[in-house]
């Protein structure tokens, strides 16, 4: 056999199948080394949330985005801006943006929004162990802190 023939058979018949069925069922074909989407998504949330826990003591100033001081949103914001995503500038727009996920499926990097009357009032990003990073009220700074409501909703950055 010549080099040449030898190419076809790079590719087995069952790889061949199973390449097929998975694009038939809608799956996605990655190259040999490539990172796939919940890789990338957790290589942002990790960076976002190191971006979050680097700016301890920042001081909270209603409608700032950093980078020396922030409020809220302007945290989660600015964190993942750091890591390569774009998010709005509200917390309800920010949870409108994100994949909405269970409590049982959050990770570090998640954010968390609280929640009153189906209106989200503040976000923070989970920092695991039932704690947050985020930028509180007035008179307060970046810090980590538990959660302390239970009405919470989980949002994975897309």
């Amino acid at each position: 056999m010549t080099a040449q023939m030898h190419v076809p058979s790079l590719l087995s018949r069952a790889g061949a199948v199973s390449a097929l069925t998975l694009a038939a069922v809608g799956g996605t074909l990655l190259a040999p080394g490539a990172a796939s989407e919940a890789q990338a998504a957790t290589t942002h949330a990790n960076k976002a949330l190191s971006v979050a826990a680097s700016k301890k003591g920042a001081p909270y100033r209603y409608g700032s985005s950093g980078p020396s001081r922030f409020d809220c949103s302007g945290l989660t914001l600015y964190a993942y801006k750091q890591a390569g995503k774009s998010l709005p500038r509200t917390a309800q727009q920010q949870y409108n943006k994100t994949r909405h996920i269970s409590a049982s499926s959050r990770q570090q990097g998640d954010l968390v929004f609280f929640h009153s009357g189906g209106r989200v009032y503040h976000v923070g990003i989970y920092a695991g162990s039932g704690k947050i990073w985020h930028s509180p009220k007035t008179g307060s700074w970046v810090k980590l802190d538990k959660i302390w409501s239970s009405k919470v909703y989980y949002g994975r950055v897309r």
